[in-house]
């Protein structure tokens, strides 16, 4: 629906192992990306998905003026955060450095169970992430994404269980400099917008 620049749809996050490739704009993610939560952006908090620009910039003074003569920045982070309402291990897992999930099945006399272990150690899983949007500020059927090649989830989520309100896990993914980038300026990724349909 148009105007087009204004995007109001939910997008969907992905994750792989770092150095999978990236799906094509217009088509589906395969492969080894793993879309985060059960069903997907149907599984996400209602405030959807957010990504941060964040950075730091240092201003320089002179003493003869009051105005700052030179800014440079010092830091910066490509954050990508939402609330997962999917409390299965294999999602749960994401929070817990990606440990695995073991099936134990059921016996004779004892229940079958799914177990995550939940200590995390010293080393920290990284990944590579996939936001994928079905809308683009170029035209009404096309599609976003964001592609982050290399990140880890840096969230402390705290998940509430009481009556009347899903558990939910807030997660966080940072983005960690690319050493294999092409460009400086992509050593986080690109954010790609679909503007046309692909040649016959």
């Amino acid at each position: 629906m148009q105007p087009f620049e204004i995007v109001a749809a939910p997008f969907t996050v992905y994750f792989g192992p770092v150095g999978e490739a990236f799906p094509a704009i217009d088509v589906a993610p395969a492969g080894n990306w793993l879309v985060i939560g059960t069903s997907g952006d149907r599984n996400y908090e209602g405030a959807g998905v957010t990504v941060s620009h964040a950075q730091t910039i240092e201003k320089f003074r002179a003493a003869g003026g009051t105005g700052p003569r030179k800014v440079q920045r010092t830091e910066e982070d490509l954050v990508v955060t939402f609330t997962l309402w999917d409390m299965l291990l294999e999602q749960y897992r994401l929070v817990l450095n990606q440990n695995a999930v073991a099936t134990t099945a059921a016996g004779s006399g004892t229940a079958g169970f799914k177990q995550v272990d939940t200590y995390r150690g010293c080393d920290v899983a990284t990944m590579a992430l996939l936001v994928r949007g079905d809308v683009s500020p170029e035209g009404a059927t096309f599609k976003s994404q964001y592609e982050v090649p290399l990140c880890y989830q840096s969230g402390s989520p705290e998940p509430v269980f009481q009556k009347g309100s899903p558990a939910g896990l807030a997660l966080e993914f940072t983005a960690i400099e690319d050493p294999n980038a092409s460009a400086v300026t992509q050593r986080f990724g690109r954010l790609k917008v679909q503007h046309q349909v692909a040649l016959a």
